[in-house]
């Protein structure tokens, strides 16, 4: 059938199923919009007010889900706008599917209005990047991008639309995304796929069969949940291996749910906020098994020693991940689910009883002295903790309540935690909170976020009420950056440079500016009768704000400056 094309990127995402996209509108990308109205009934779309905003909410959406998210936006600046939000889900492996419109074919590389070098910019922070200058290759770029974006290591995927192409015309015929694979440019490039982009690596079997024995010989073994175990939603077959290891398990912060918090076999979170337990069970095994985690600085903070005492294992999907920050002893490449379910079915049941002792005789999480009069950041997420439904989804922003939020909430599920792990993106936690909520309307969504994190996107506030897509959110306010200011405060003789936020705005004013209700809290029985109020309002289809005020003297704790061994804590 001869299609204009807009109408055939619109077909091509019914044929990959998607339902849901977030973006906004600008000249180059017009007949896009204009055919998105027509197919209102079937693609519902979400203007939000930045497309910064539009990026997070595609991520949020995409890892609350486990489907691949989808963004539009316009050349130029609205391309550009998209790229904190592109980094961030290519550093956390999530897969979405950003769709742009470049000025024509005539103008390009001319300095048109609004031109940019969309594919030049985005090039180190995709999986891949189409620049589609011929109208009758869209139907094979659009499914080719999506087969990339959710196959082997997830991943954001860039296509770039010239304007004068969404208005040609060309044949375009239905094909079920079953037979994409198969099919043309595609399934040539299925030949041609490398183990991080198409081609899903089968584990080598002799290469599990090595661990099993590892396994057999270790007297002191550990395991760590990356966030390749919440991806490949590889959660179940994880924890049968840790139950059958009988191994202590310290959690990344991208692997969040994945292993529950509250686990008897959990030691919480590893690393420079690690758990006094997670540190010293990794300076103490004599097995490392680390199951889709990258060993970032943030976990591995000084490689030359780290596991010290340990054979490593690294298991991970992506080959290049291997011995690029840590030296391992031994490696599998593949995915986790179907490694970690090789392994179940070749391991006995193990005892580490001693072991274990020793590990859980540390602390797994920071204890606070209890308070009637001031809320500390345990009271505050035990409290949202208890009251919320078992099952809530949680997105948070960057700084000291991310990590709170890590170390208190314990996460039961894959895709309960939303968060920006690799790059640390202030703002992302709003938008990610109202993706998750259209795509799972039935759930409770909460935003944990602090004043300054905050302040970088309130604007989607706006989002969240006109689509009544409701979130609760919960700001510790303590009245600067407190991250940076406990760096500051450590490292930097209490020289607080930048830090103080002494400056508007009145949080509550602004939620009702939108149309919104909040509270601002200071007790532990004002946090509970904001919570029962703002649940109110969320069942009426309403957000809600609660402010709670947080000492800047709360410090995360413990702490390990980078750099330096694991268990040289700063702060117990």
């Amino acid at each position: 059938m001869l299609m204009t094309g807009a109408k055939i990127l619109m077909e091509c995402l019914l044929e990959q199923g998607v339902d849901t996209v977030f973006g906004y509108p600008g000249g180059t990308n017009l007949n896009v919009y204009d055919e998105l109205y027509k197919y209102s009934d079937k693609i519902h779309n979400y203007l939000t007010s930045h497309e910064q905003g539009a990026a997070h909410a595609a991520d949020g959406y995409a890892r609350s889900t486990g489907k691949v998210g989808v963004c539009f936006a316009t050349s130029g600046p609205g391309a550009t706008n998209l790229t904190t939000g592109i980094a961030t889900a290519h550093l956390d492996s999530s897969p979405v599917v950003f769709i742009t419109c470049n000025v024509s074919g005539k103008l390009l590389g001319k300095d048109a209005f609004q031109e940019a070098d969309v594919i030049g910019i985005m090039m180190p922070i995709t999986k891949a990047q189409y620049l589609v200058r011929d109208v009758n290759t869209l139907a094979d770029d659009v499914r080719e991008a999506f087969a990339l974006a959710r196959s082997g290591r997830p991943g954001p995927v860039l296509i770039d639309i010239l304007k004068d192409v969404t208005t040609q015309t060309a044949e375009y015929d239905y094909l079920p995304r079953e037979q994409h694979y198969a099919h043309g440019t595609l399934g040539d490039l299925m030949m041609r796929a490398t183990t991080s982009a198409l081609r899903m690596p089968e584990p080598d079997r002799q290469d599990i069969e090595k661990l099993v024995a590892m396994i057999a010989e270790s007297d002191k073994p550990m395991l760590i949940c990356g966030g390749g175990v919440t991806r490949s939603r590889a959660h179940m077959e994880f924890r049968e291996f840790a139950r059958k290891l009988d191994a202590p398990t310290a959690i990344t912060l991208m692997g969040g749910g994945s292993m529950p918090g509250d686990d008897p076999l959990s030691t919480g979170m590893i690393g420079m906020h690690g758990s006094q337990a997670s540190n010293r069970a990794c300076d103490g095994c004599d097995l490392l098994i680390a199951v889709g985690c990258r060993f970032s600085d943030r976990v591995a903070l000084k490689p030359s020693t780290f596991a010290r005492n340990a054979k490593i294992v690294h298991i991970d999907i992506d080959r290049a991940e291997i011995n690029k920050n840590v030296r391992t002893d031994h490696h599998i490449i593949g995915n986790a689910k179907v490694v970690l379910a090789q392994l179940n079915a070749m391991i006995p049941q193990y005892d580490h009883s001693e072991w274990k002792r020793y590990v859980f005789s540390f602390p797994r999480e920071t204890e606070y002295d209890a308070s009637s009069s001031a809320l500390t950041p345990k009271e505050i997420l035990s409290t949202i903790s208890d009251m919320m439904p078992e099952d809530t989804i949680v997105a948070t922003d960057v700084g000291e309540h991310q990590m709170w939020s890590i170390q208190h909430f314990h996460f039961s599920y894959p895709g309960q935690l939303l968060t920006s792990g690799g790059f640390g993106t202030m703002g992302f936690g709003l938008g990610a909170a109202i993706g998750a909520k259209i795509g799972n309307p039935e759930k409770t969504v909460i935003h944990i976020t602090g004043d300054g994190s905050f302040r970088m996107n309130c604007n989607e506030l706006s989002t969240e009420a006109f689509y009544k897509a409701p979130v609760i959110t919960f700001i510790f306010n303590n009245g600067c950056l407190v991250m940076v200011r406990q760096w500051q405060e450590l490292m930097y003789n209490g020289r607080y440079s930048a830090t103080i936020l002494d400056r508007g705005p009145d949080f509550i004013k602004l939620a009702e500016a939108y149309g919104l209700k909040g509270s601002r809290v200071s007790s532990p029985d004002e946090l509970k009768a904001a919570i029962e109020e703002a649940l109110t309002e969320y069942k009426e289809g309403r957000g809600y704000i609660v402010e709670c005020t947080v000492a800047q003297s709360e410090l995360v704790r413990p702490m390990v400056n980078g750099g330096t061994h694991i268990t040289e804590f700063l702060l117990n």
